[in-house]
């Protein structure tokens, strides 16, 4: 792991008049403490910065802003795409594995119908939440809370971040056709966010296959990622499924060792990733390998093909999976859903005793599989078949033959090839009864893209 060396830099400046009294005293301090943490951040983005040659001038630079605020002034178009910004601030100890906030414990889709009216599809629900514990589940329609419309300024206080409880009025599609029910929704509290969120093994013919649905990579969840390897190997599945539709990224850690997992036997201690630095870095490239030291408790797995489900929320450390692996599986990784968001840098951790509340996160390196391969920011990382989640209508469950980005790999399973348009097969109630129908905000797609090197 790159380690680094932190500590407090100041510039020096001379003080205006206004910080010292009549009186002569020196109120030099009180200044060094409005600006001391964006001054650090500053020569820290000067040495290690990936695109340090962007930096804009200090004179032309508010340092008296918070360190977010002055975060986003210096960032490079380069270190940010569709709204998303790669180099972040965090507090100490922010994790997705817990709620940042209390929550209801689901994400669902904002649409709006063919009448013009807003309605929230839901995607999927966490276990142990306030949402789970009354019987939502993922496909639910919620039309309307305390018996008033929804719309995009609502959705936050309903959806995202509610502070009280309320009532739903839910619809479950049944035969193709709405059954409307009153749901009370408990007190939102902080939840788990588990990283591992459902897996299975799914028959098809004589084949086998494991089925994982991961939403993001979290060192606390390694020992349930673990597991559920574990519990694959024990079923010898001749097949792996591995669905990351949904996931943002997370550490680099841990993509290491999901990889590692995945990996033939004989790709262990050969190059699996270059993080490719700045020119003011030496070493400039520093490659990490298939560590089977990291399989303590779990074995690398055997398996004919390596399926891997992505869309445009498919980001950072979940893209580096598929980059990295592709060299060592050839023809035997198949990608199937949406190009993946195109995210191919990562951020390293940097830390003050100074400022004891601040993470700062900042984009220090290209990552490139061990063919050099890291040129998938314009358009990620392209699928061999090419299928779609269409939120606005019907949602099968995860892993099944109704959930339209599992289909053509059950025909590949089953057939060895995927089918064309002729040969598709139709998912069972596709058709949404909400109409012709529009996603407002998706908000799975505004999640952080996070690859993370913890430089400590």
């Amino acid at each position: 792991m790159r380690k680094y060396i932190v500590y407090v830099g100041f510039v020096c400046i001379v003080l205006p008049v206004l910080f010292f009294s009549s009186c002569g005293q020196d109120r030099s301090g009180e200044y060094y403490a409005l600006i001391g943490a964006k001054t650090w951040m500053y020569d820290i983005m000067q040495q290690h910065y990936l695109y340090y040659e962007d930096l804009p001038a200090e004179e032309e630079l508010n340092f008296f802003d918070k360190p977010e605020t002055f975060l986003q002034s210096v960032v490079s178009p380069q270190d940010q795409k569709n709204g998303s910004v790669f180099s972040h601030i965090d507090s100490v100890n922010v994790s997705r594995v817990m709620s940042a906030y209390p929550s209801f414990g689901l994400e669902g889709a904002l649409i709006r119908n063919a009448n013009g009216d807003y309605v929230v599809h839901i995607l999927y629900v966490y276990p142990n939440s306030p949402a789970s514990e009354v019987g939502l589940q993922r496909n639910d329609w919620v039309v309307d809370v305390n018996d008033r419309a929804l719309n995009s300024s609502n959705y936050v206080e309903y959806f995202q971040r509610p502070i009280a409880s309320c009532r739903y009025r839910v619809a479950r599609v049944k035969d193709g056709l709405p059954d409307t029910s009153y749901v009370d929704m408990p007190a939102p509290r902080i939840i788990e966010q588990p990283s591992v969120f459902t897996y299975k093994t799914i028959s098809v013919g004589s084949r086998k296959a494991f089925y994982i649905l991961y939403n993001s990579f979290e060192t606390a969840d390694e020992d349930l990622l673990k597991a559920a390897f574990n519990e694959a190997m024990v079923q010898s599945p001749s097949d792996i499924i591995l669905d990351l539709r949904y996931n943002p990224g997370g550490y680099v850690s841990t993509a290491q060792l999901l990889s590692t997992i995945l990996a033939p036997q004989s790709a262990m201690g050969q190059p699996w990733m270059n993080m490719i630095f700045n020119d003011k870095t030496e070493p400039q490239t520093q490659t990490y390998t298939f560590d089977s030291g990291l399989l303590q408790g779990v074995s690398n797995l055997s398996y004919d093909h390596l399926y891997v489900i992505t869309s445009g929320n498919t980001a950072s450390a979940a893209e580096i999976i598929i980059n990295t692996l592709r060299p060592y599986l050839g023809d035997k990784l198949l990608q199937v859903g949406g190009a993946t968001f195109g995210k191919n840098v990562a951020q390293s951790l940097f830390t003050d005793e100074a400022y004891p509340l601040l993470e700062f996160w900042l984009t220090t390196a290209y990552v490139s599989n061990s063919e050099g391969f890291y040129e998938y920011y314009d358009n990620g990382l392209q699928p061999d078949y090419e299928a779609e989640e269409d939120q606005t209508a019907y949602l099968g469950e995860f892993g099944t033959e109704q959930d339209s980005l599992m289909v053509p790999i059950l025909y590949h399973l089953e057939y060895g090839n995927f089918p064309n348009s002729a040969q598709q097969p139709e998912v069972q109630n596709r058709s949404s009864w909400q109409g012709r129908s529009k996603v407002i905000y998706n908000p799975i797609a505004h999640k952080p893209r996070r690859s993370q090197f913890d430089c400590d």
